[in-house]
């Protein structure tokens, strides 16, 4: 029994050494922009307008970033299963501001400065419905009738259903990495060999979590980021901002908030038979290589909201932003745009 248990020991210092060794090389400079941020009050995250809208009983927080120049519409971002809106990437909130698009983002119930929800259990659990008028009380606090409506994976479960119970608040749509019923047995599940390669890859970035501390945290965000690759750079500077913002003033990550959301989703019903009335213009964005939601949720989708096209990414996957993003950001504002000259 000592043998075998010497030899799991080396074994698992092997393995360690190899995800030590295999982490995702840094952007340049790293170390010294993440000291120096660290040594001085993290400016510069939050840049519009912030405050709560509040949702029955539950406190929603929201910024409102003005666009540049003369407003042409709204954009409402939906982020994605447990994160904080503030991990919108910078560039992909820019783009819209620059294009002349005042841009609200809101963290849903259980994350960043939103309510917490400490009295969640399994019975008396919310719903993605629910979550959809934290939206809409968002939009009412800022007196927003009508707003472009962007939702990446569970946020594209919301913004779902924001058209289907709000259609008259919706300007546009615009659904990326989601599904109208991921539960639904007919359709295809998770590709469990690419989501465990997936996983295997993410192992060096433990090294990170393993060493502990805020600069580490950082060092992981960033080591995720250049591992998914993309055209664009990662800005090492703004998400370091970002990471250590929410860690020192928001409380950070709430993992309790993953098993709300995902309870959310499965007390649900499916969208499927409520798609075929939304009129508000819909772009449906899936990449071809999406492993946790596989794309025949996207194409679905898409034919089953009348005034839906599709958009079909050739070696993305899941994680978001996608490889060839700034194409991506171009082609909503376009589908956005578009949607006002129609309207």
């Amino acid at each position: 029994m000592r043998k075998w248990a010497v030899l799991a020991s080396v074994a698992a210092g092997l393995a360690a050494l190899l995800v030590w060794r295999t982490s995702p090389r840094l952007p340049p400079g790293t170390n010294a922009v993440i000291a120096r941020i660290r040594s001085e009050p993290v400016t510069g995250v939050v840049i519009g307008d912030s405050g709560h809208a509040q949702s029955g009983m539950v406190r929603i927080w929201y910024e409102s970033i003005p666009p540049e120049g003369a407003e042409k519409g709204v954009v409402l971002l939906n982020i994605a299963l447990g994160a904080s809106s503030l991990y919108w990437p910078p560039s992909f909130v820019r783009a819209f501001s620059a294009a002349g698009f005042r841009v609200v983002r809101y963290d849903q119930r259980g994350t960043g400065a939103s309510s917490r929800m400490p009295e969640w259990t399994w019975q008396r659990s919310y719903s993605l419905i629910d979550m959809a008028g934290d939206a809409i009380a968002v939009l009412d606090e800022l007196r927003i009738d009508r707003a472009h409506v962007v939702g990446l994976s569970l946020g594209g479960f919301v913004a779902q259903e924001i058209a289907i119970g709000y259609p008259e608040r919706v300007q546009s749509l615009t659904l990326m990495s989601t599904s109208a019923d991921p539960t639904d047995p007919s359709m295809p599940g998770p590709r469990i060999r690419p989501l465990i390669t997936s996983a295997v890859a993410r192992l060096p970035l433990l090294r990170y979590r393993v060493l502990g501390g805020e600069a580490n945290l950082v060092k992981e965000v960033v080591a995720g980021l250049v591992a998914q690759g993309g055209d664009e750079p990662v800005d090492v500077e703004a998400w370091t901002r970002i990471v250590l913002y929410d860690r020192r003033e928001r409380g950070g990550f709430n993992l309790g908030a993953l098993r709300q959301h995902h309870t959310a989703v499965t007390v649900t019903r499916s969208r499927y038979p409520f798609l075929g009335a939304i009129t508000a213009p819909t772009l449906v964005i899936h990449g071809e290589d999406d492993s946790f939601l596989p794309i025949g949720h996207g194409r679905r989708l898409a034919a089953a909201i009348p005034s839906a096209s599709g958009m079909w990414l050739e070696g993305a996957g899941h994680p978001f932003p996608y490889p060839g993003m700034s194409e991506v950001t171009e082609r909503i504002i376009h589908h956005v745009a578009s949607s006002d000259v129609r309207d």
